[in-house]
């Protein structure tokens, strides 16, 4: 199906395009920065998920408009592609973290019968793998999540007002459809912070 954008669909579009372009390249930059796995395979899922959005404005961009029943049916795929690999993710990330724990504690023996002097001095390298290099500063999981929750709700309410400027109905229903995904990545990353006392809800 091909369409004719007005000027203020195609504005809005470019504004949108810009917007995915900016999530993508966040949620794959921060998958690098998170210390949890199973937030690093949230961001990374994300990413896949924004790139498809970004895929989407384009093609309307260019004059095509993708059938919303054949781009639902291909989401609805890829969540459930997703919610496994997050299992998987998940369960890998506990596997290395059992791993590393158990390799801290045989360090943490061998070192029992050093000086004062170096265990005081390994006591502050460990505190400074703990937290870690980013971790320490402002790219930490936390504010990594709160940022991204910030921007979902901005690219959500920026295409609230592209929807009620379309006059394509097709196009509204597109973009209707992507904003609720913006709102789900939302709520996964609200799940996230609140199940990791990142978010207290009054």
């Amino acid at each position: 199906m091909t369409v004719q954008l007005t000027t203020k669909e195609r504005l809005l579009l470019q504004d949108q395009k810009s917007q995915e372009e900016l999530c993508v390249k966040k949620y794959q930059s921060y998958a690098g920065l998170a210390q949890d796995p199973q937030l690093k395979q949230l961001f990374s899922s994300l990413a896949q998920k924004e790139q498809e959005h970004l895929n989407t404005i384009n093609q309307i961009l260019s004059g095509q408009v993708p059938s919303v029943g054949a781009q639902s049916g291909s989401q609805s795929g890829m969540q459930s592609g997703m919610q496994s690999g997050m299992q998987s993710g998940t369960q890998s990330g506990m596997q290395s973290q059992g791993q590393s724990g158990m390799q801290s504690g045989m360090k943490s023996q061998r070192m029992s019968g050093s000086q004062s002097q170096g265990q005081s001095g390994t006591s502050r390298s460990q505190s400074g793998q703990t937290s870690g290099g980013t971790q320490s500063g402002v790219f930490n999981d936390k504010n990594l999540c709160s940022d991204m929750l910030a921007t979902e709700k901005f690219v959500s309410s920026a295409y609230d007002t592209a929807i009620f400027e379309c006059t394509n109905s097709n196009i509204r229903q597109i973009l209707n459809h992507i904003q609720k995904e913006e709102q789900q990545h939302g709520e996964q990353i609200f799940n996230y912070m609140h199940s990791h006392g990142m978010y207290s809800v009054q």
